[in-house]
């Protein structure tokens, strides 16, 4: 993985509310491709090792119970620079404070239920890409 790939998970308040397809219109109309995607239904197991580095984290426990309340959309994507510019397609963790146009200021309903995570970093980006996704599943 190099700066051009990112990650990004669709979460269950989005699943739920059926913004799947539009989140991913808004991705591909940023510019972005898609390396790799799945549908899946994280076990308690995978989201707490996916969240470990939140384990002394007061919200850690919450945040896993939200994780593995429905299924979720996880994504490797593709883009120049990717991480800093997926980070600006989804705006602030926030939703009231995101910009207007972005993905969690038009599907999110509120700071956990932000309807998608981004990578922060490149090598988070490679981490958690490497979680759900062999070599063979991307391109």
């Amino acid at each position: 993985m190099s700066g051009n790939h990112t990650f990004t998970i669709i979460k269950p308040c989005a699943v739920k509310s059926g913004y799947i397809g539009a989140i991913l219109a808004d991705i591909q109309k940023g510019g972005f491709e898609i390396s790799a995607m799945k549908y899946v239904q994280m076990t308690q197991a995978q989201a707490e090792a996916f969240y470990s580095v939140h384990k002394e984290r007061p919200f850690y426990g919450e945040l896993v119970q939200f994780m593995i309340s429905g299924p979720v959309v996880v994504a490797i994507l593709k883009h120049g620079n990717a991480v800093e510019e997926y980070r600006k397609l989804i705006g602030a963790t926030n939703p009231a404070q995101a910009a207007e146009g972005t993905i969690r200021k038009k599907y999110a309903k509120g700071v956990q239920e932000n309807a998608v995570h981004g990578s922060d970093s490149d090598e988070n980006a490679a981490v958690e890409s490497n979680f759900f996704f062999s070599q063979c599943e991307r391109f």
